[in-house]
Parts: C-alpha cells; structure tokens; sequence
C-alpha cells in the first residue's frame, strides 16, 4: 500500500482527479447558483495538484538532486499562505486589482521557474523545449508588468486615462519583434545566455507598453486577457516540467480567460486590436465644457421614495459607484421594501458594469439579492418601456445613448441598457463627472432624468427610511 501511495500511477490517479475538478469548477461556476460549489472543486482540485506534485518531486529524486529538502517547500508555502490570506479578505471593490495581482504573482513564478529551467539546461536543450520555454518565459514577463499596470490603474495611483504618444503602437509591435527575434535565436544558439537577460527585460518592458495605452472602460478585458496569458505561460512551464496536469490547468485557465476576452469584446461592440492598440477613454475637451452648460434637474431622497413609491414595476442598474459605496447591502434592504409593498423589482445586468467580470453579480450574491430577479441586458433591455422607474446606481458608461446615437463618441456600437425608454430615470452619482471612461452621458440632461447627488450607500438608505416611515 505505501509503495502504492508513492507510484507514479497514484500519482496519476491524482492529478486525473484535480483535472476533472477544474474542469467541473469552471463548468459551475457559470451559474451564480453552482458557483460556491465550483470555487469548493477548484480549491480541492489545487489542494491535490500541490500534494501530487509533492509527491512527483519525491519519486523523481529532483530535490534530492538539487540539494534541497521539503522543508524549505513547507516554508514556502507557509510564506504564500501568509501572504495569500490578506489578500483573499480585501473589500469587493479592490477584488479586481486583487485579481491583476494574482495574475502577476502567478506570472513571476512561471517566469523565476523558467529562468532557473533555462540556466540548468543550457547548452543541452534541444530546440522545442527551448521554443517553449522562450514563449514561457516572455508571455510571463509581459504579464507580470502588464498586470501590476493594470492594478495600478484600478487602485487609481496610476492615470486611468490612457497614456500615448504618436507611434506608440510600432513601438510596441517592435520590441514585441525583438523579444520573438532573440528567442528565434537562442532556439538555434542555446549557449548565447548573454542574451536571455536582454530578451526577459523586453518582455517586461512591452508588458508595461501594453497596458498604460488603454483606458480604464477596458480594464475588464484586459484583466480577461492577462489571465489567458497567464494560463498559457503555465501551459508552456507545464511542458517544460513534463507536468501534464500544469499543461491542462494552464491550457483551461489560457482558453477560458480567452473566450471570456472574446465575449467581453462582444459585449462592447469592439474587437481585440481595438480593446489593445484603440487608447480607448480619452476625454475630449469640449465635452466637460458642455456639461457644465447643460441644466439637470434634481430630487431629494424623500421625492424619489414617493415616486418609487408609486412605480409598479422598477428596474435597479448597479454599477461600479455601487461598488465604491458598499451599498449592496442597502440596494438589498430597499428591494425588500419595494417588494413588501407588491412592486415588481427587477436588476439589471451589462456584461461590462464594474471593473472585472462579473463584478455585480458577485457584489449582489453577496448582499443575498435573489440569482432569478438578475436579468442580462439582452434579457432586460425588452421591458425598459413597460418600466416605470429605472434607478441606475454608479454605472455610467454601460447607461449611454451616445452609444447608439452618437458616431463620434468612443463608445458607439457598445450595446447599453436602454434605460432611457422607461417613463422616470433616477440616476444616483456624486456630481456630473464623466464615468471611468472619461465620457459624458446625455442621459443626464433627459426630460425624464432626475438625478440623485450623493453617496450611493446614505442617499438608498434615505430612501429605504422614507418608504419605512410612510409604509408605517
């Protein structure tokens, strides 16, 4: 039996488990109602991956070969677990520059183990393994840089505007060309390390070049794209280890964040090249002089709770000043109200609300806000005529007309919310300054408009008071 344990076959058994684990993890967590039962398979699915590796490394007699011993990987792994635990309790409004960070600490390993591959194998490595070590080692690099960029940006010490100047995009595609040319070369000539240096450097120098050119609108894709990129520089390590069960992790983690990618993208009517290379959120001048102009009209937290009050069907859009409040919570209070008095409530739901994937489903399973009453906005953007009262909550850009009737602005073809077919809107925001985009809404200055000015977690805790006190 303990020979058993420590075969290469029980080895086997165990990293085929951990597959299917991650394989059903990524299946449920499609669902919001699967979705805790997918993150459980997953942790399990790691849990056994790290434990057969363990055990891989001890058939194998690699750590007795390289002098080392399992206390220094315990140690290790307490120091990861000290630090991971911190993270994973950060508030939901950092979970998407937590995420970034995650995406450039698994992209340092890959790129730390391909470095030490690297200078352990050469000269003796034939050239397929070198080519996939090339590729590991620079998809890792651009994606260290190119997620700490990406963090910085949603943490605002970065400029959320993008960062251009002419030629930008040659320059890029350039150094891109000379990373590939020099690992072309060290496929040919291993033994020219001098190189290597040069080639993981470029590689964390367009990761930075990538990323500072693009606008803040599109921080959920690139968070989408980083992760694909991390997933396949795992992939290559995995071939470079001979560790098939890092090969199917990474190759999932690759394609997934991909086709997310491509279903984001299709969410906003762009395509890859114009989510990378478009400097996307660029705020014209003119705009913020037109705003100032333009009249809005207003209302207190008793007058929208009268005509909340009076709706018999409204819609809430959540959207990222949601997030910045915390206000889930208090959004979940006044559904509960609305609902106590026979109000059909319904939430509506953009692909691209928020600064991850999937931000404000997470920011309403959260609050306990019913999976059945999220609606997607191909499901949703039906019923805005028959709605008497949308009430958008922080979201700006996935709110826009301008979307659909402006071709000069940024966004149009990007499908929104058709919020501004319902009878009243109610926008809560803090002041009239354009979204993380950096582009202004005309539905602001809608006859039908009124808007809300405050923070988003008191002005829908006033309201829920006020519909208290007159329900009582």
């Amino acid at each position: 039996m303990i020979e058993f344990l420590g075969s290469q076959n029980f080895i086997g058994i165990i990293y085929l488990v951990a597959s299917a684990l991650f394989i059903l993890a990524l299946k449920w967590m499609n669902r919001p109602a699967t979705a805790r039962r997918g993150i459980f398979a997953g942790e399990t699915g790691m849990v056994l991956a790290i434990g057969g590796t363990l055990l891989q490394l001890g058939v194998d007699g690699k750590l007795q070969h390289l002098a080392i011993d399992y206390t220094w990987v315990f140690i290790a792994l307490g120091i990861g677990t000290a630090v991971g635990i911190p993270l994973g309790l950060v508030q939901m409004t950092a979970v998407p520059q937590r995420t970034a960070l995650s995406h450039a600490f698994g992209a340092f390993c890959v790129t730390l183990v391909g470095t030490a591959e690297f200078y352990l194998r050469t000269p003796n490595v034939r050239p397929f393994m070198m080519s996939v070590l090339c590729c590991e080692v620079i998809l890792g690099g651009l994606t260290v840089t190119g997620s700490l960029m990406a963090a910085g940006k949603l943490q605002e010490v970065l400029p959320q505007r993008p960062i251009t100047y002419k030629g930008q995009n040659v320059v890029n595609l350039g150094l891109l060309a000379v990373a590939i040319g020099i690992a072309g070369y060290l496929v040919h000539n291993p033994g020219a390390t001098h190189l290597y240096p040069v080639m993981v450097g470029i590689a964390l120098l367009f990761g930075v070049m990538l990323v500072i050119p693009i606008g803040g609108a599109d921080m959920p894709t690139v968070i989408s794209l980083l992760n694909s990129y991390a997933g396949l520089s795992a992939a290559a390590m995995g071939f470079v280890l001979g560790n098939k069960l890092l090969i199917v992790a990474g190759a999932l983690d690759g394609s997934s964040g991909f086709i997310l990618s491509v279903i984001m993208s299709k969410a906003m009517n762009r395509s890859f090249t114009n989510v990378v290379f478009g400097a996307f959120g660029q705020v014209a001048p003119a705009a913020a002089g037109a705003q100032e102009a333009r009249p809005v009209k207003s209302a207190s937290p008793e007058e929208a709770a009268g005509i909340l009050a009076a709706a018999s069907k409204v819609v809430i859009v959540p959207g990222y000043g949601m997030a910045v409040a915390q206000a889930q919570h208090k959004v979940r209070e006044l559904y509960d109200s609305l609902t106590k008095r026979g109000i059909d409530v319904q939430f509506a739901i953009h692909p691209v609300a928020g600064r991850m994937p999937g931000h404000m489903n997470v920011l309403l399973a959260e609050a306990d806000v019913p999976y059945d009453h999220l609606k997607e906005m191909d499901d949703i953007n039906g019923d805005f005529p028959q709605t008497d009262v949308s009430l958008i909550i922080g979201a700006n850009d996935v709110t826009n007309p301008a979307a659909k009737t402006d071709k000069s602005s940024p966004i149009y073809g990007m499908p929104v919310l058709d919020v501004e077919r319902s009878h009243t809107v109610m926008v809560i925001k803090r002041s009239m300054n354009p979204g993380f985009a950096g582009i202004d809404n005309p539905l602001y200055y809608m006859d039908q408009t009124l808007m809300l000015f405050g923070d988003a977690k008191a002005f829908v805790s006033n309201i829920v008071k006020e519909l208290s006190n007159s329900h009582g």
